[in-house]
């Protein structure tokens, strides 16, 4: 994975660059990929050279107007003279020259600091969300293709700034999963190693559960990683979900039989073969059904059905439980990661990873609960219809 690095002084460094080739776009005079500290100085004199740069070029147009009213002015006395007309009409001739001349160059003064304004806003901006202050916004003022820009500036710098905000919730999260079964492993063998307890089955085992534990979590970070940077392959083919389903409810045969829960499959008759990766979906229907037995009560039922929906190109796959149910605050949230009930062990990524693979086969996934005892949760997700 690379890093940022930072030199001793403390002044931010480029991130090293992943394309091998140079941009099309890349200024041939300078070395790529970038080294060395970033220029933050670079912000504010780029805004003050743009602004001399805007006042040359108003300062060349105000000479060049006032050689071409010079030019009119010296054809118009030419042409006066051409045709004959009265000495007076010259004098009034010369002053609406100047009068358009002036109004011409107002017009373009306004018109240019018109964009020019937004441009040094944009300037500023970027200098902003260089330094990491990613609440940067710009007004939307200034001509149509200005305003469009600065509104896609905006869209950038809120885009950025959810990211981060994301980054840094999910580093507290992981940091808050990672602490307690690390305190436990922890705890237990200093115990063990200082003869405070025995050596034993009974203080053994839980260190190793919260192994497995620790483990879980960090294969589904990885698999949550993967499917939000867009760098999940998928391999489909054409793949039966009875037999994906009847998988993922093997190793949970013998938990469901000890905790009193029935395991019920109710898929339709004739379903045809879906177009999926059947690792990936054999993942949600684990994750799906984890979660609901860890939710089931003694004496519920788990149930696993299937049908075509009405289109004839999707497949409908439902989870339900009879448990305690969603609460209604809770229910919109059930799929954002680390989102778990205080009673629940598992890492809180399980719902999250569901859908994220759900997604990335083209499919829905919903949750519904009437958050009552008794009534339970029910899941539904789609998948394509694998085409003959």
């Amino acid at each position: 994975m690379t890093t940022e690095q930072t030199p001793k002084d403390g002044t931010a460094m480029f991130p090293p660059h992943r394309p091998q080739g140079r941009p099309p776009w890349w200024p041939e005079n300078e070395l790529w990929p970038p080294r060395g500290p970033f220029p933050h100085y670079r912000w504010p004199h780029t805004r003050r050279r743009f602004f001399w740069r805007f006042g040359g070029f108003l300062a060349f147009t105000f000479l060049l107007l006032t050689g071409g009213c010079t030019l009119i002015s010296l054809l118009a006395v030419a042409a006066l003279r051409w045709l004959d007309l009265p000495e007076g009409a010259l004098p009034i001739l010369l002053t609406g020259v100047l009068v358009v001349g002036a109004a011409g160059l107002t017009l373009l003064g306004r018109a240019l600091r018109g964009v020019a304004a937004p441009f040094g806003d944009l300037i500023e901006a970027a200098g902003r969300v260089e330094a990491g202050d990613y609440g940067a916004r710009v007004p939307e003022r200034g001509p149509r293709e200005v305003r469009a820009l600065a509104r896609a500036f905006n869209a950038m710098s809120t885009r950025l700034q959810q990211i981060d905000r994301q980054r840094r919730d999910l580093l507290a999260d992981v940091t808050h999963e990672l602490r307690t079964p690390l305190t436990v492993i922890q705890g237990n063998l200093e115990g063990v190693l200082d003869a405070v307890y025995p050596a034993d089955d009974g203080h053994i085992r839980p260190i190793l559960e919260e192994a497995r534990l620790l483990s879980r979590l960090l294969d589904d970070l990885q698999s949550l990683a993967l499917v939000e940077a867009g760098a999940l392959q998928l391999h489909r083919e054409p793949t039966d979900l009875a037999v994906l389903a009847d998988d993922a409810l093997a190793p949970l045969r013998a938990p469901a039989e000890f905790t009193g829960v029935a395991l019920r499959i109710d898929f339709a008759r004739d379903l045809p073969l879906a177009d999926v990766d059947a690792v990936r979906i054999r993942e949600v229907f684990t994750n799906l059904l984890t979660n609901a037995l860890r939710h089931s009560p003694r004496g519920g039922v788990i149930e696993v059905s299937a049908a075509l929906e009405a289109d004839g190109q999707w497949i409908a796959v439902s989870v339900s439980d009879v448990g305690d149910g969603i609460p209604a605050e809770s229910l919109p949230h059930i799929f954002d990661r680390f989102q778990k009930s205080d009673r629940a062990r598992g890492s809180g990524l399980g719902l999250a990873i569901a859908k994220k693979l759900v997604m990335a086969h083209g499919g829905e996934i919903v949750a519904r609960s009437e958050g009552m005892p008794r009534q339970g949760t029910t899941i539904t997700f789609t998948l394509p219809v694998a085409t003959p």
